[in-house]
């Protein structure tokens, strides 16, 4: 996963023009070589030459890519999603072209990144219920009964007699 900062300073380079090995891209972009390798593969980075034992060099431009191609993957957004936004605008004709085809791609991927934000945030709140629920079970006043009453046990619901969809799937408890 990356770790892109907008605002990083100049990074630290070997080489003395300015390019970036794959293992510079791979180490300032907290990627793997084989990310690295295999993001070039599927075209969507680029080197500007080879050195004569054939390593590739990158230009600190690619650099800044990775880092939004890195970002992009975290957030769900997939390899011929990003390959066509970033190649979005060499192929079209006019800038109104260009910025209308990237606007409706970020605008589908904003509303499912938003959507995904609700679920997470739900999800996050159910967890959390579950956590503080399973927590009490590990101090459980009757281990005895463990784990065939668990179903009876009211130390796993919640103060409204409820309880968490999470604690009775994660806990095997049916009280249907």
């Amino acid at each position: 996963m990356s770790t892109s900062d907008p605002n990083h300073d100049s990074p630290q380079l070997r080489r003395k023009d300015g390019l970036l090995t794959t293992g510079d891209m791979a180490r300032l972009s907290s990627n793997t070589l084989r990310t690295v390798r295999f993001y070039e593969e599927a075209g969507l980075l680029r080197p500007v030459q080879r050195t004569d034992g054939g390593h590739r060099l990158f230009p600190p431009s690619e650099l800044r890519k990775l880092h939004l191609v890195s970002d992009l993957r975290a957030a769900g957004f997939s390899l011929e999603e990003i390959g066509e936004m970033l190649d979005a605008k060499q192929k079209s004709d006019t800038p109104r072209g260009a910025a209308q085809d990237i606007l409706g791609r970020l605008e589908q991927q904003i509303a499912s990144m938003r959507s995904r934000l609700l679920l997470l945030e739900r999800l996050l709140v159910e967890l959390e219920r579950a956590r503080r629920v399973i927590h009490r079970c590990a101090n459980c006043p009757a281990p005895d009964r463990f784990p065939a009453g668990c179903n009876d046990c009211t130390a796993i619901e919640e103060p409204d007699g409820s309880i968490a969809n999470a604690v009775g799937v994660l806990w095997s408890i049916d009280r249907d």
